[in-house]
């Protein structure tokens, strides 16, 4: 199992940055396909961003591809999420999930969820 815990959020102005972190207890962190999911008021939950094991793949919604990044640091157990250029659209509560799966955007193969942390973009 894996625990996962999110910290970097807050309010922003838009066109500003945050970055997003995300600390994984465990000692198989490197086995796992990491990835971050959002949920804005009143909309479903959307996949933004997910990481293979090495980190050579990244997949990306196409609405954040080419403002957000996602990267892994398997020595820190950590993965992060680097938010530029920032929209009020963006605001949301993101997830920092994980899978022993293979890489996915279908947020039900991701058996391990955070609690979620707020991200506030505002006009």
């Amino acid at each position: 199992q894996v625990q996962l815990v999110e910290s970097g959020g807050g309010l922003v102005q838009a066109g500003g940055s945050l970055r997003l972190s995300c600390a994984a207890s465990g000692r198989t962190f490197s086995s796992y396909v990491l990835g971050w999911f959002r949920q804005a008021p009143g909309k479903e939950r959307e996949f933004v961003a997910a990481i293979t094991r090495s980190g050579v793949i990244r997949n990306y919604a196409d609405s954040v591809k080419g403002r957000f990044t996602i990267s892994r640091d398997n020595a820190k157990n950590t993965v992060y999420l680097q938010m530029n250029s920032l929209k009020p659209e963006d605001t949301a509560v993101y997830y920092c999930v994980a899978t022993s799966q293979l890489t996915t955007t279908a947020q039900g193969e991701y058996a391990y969820w955070g609690q979620g942390t707020q991200v506030t973009v505002s006009s």
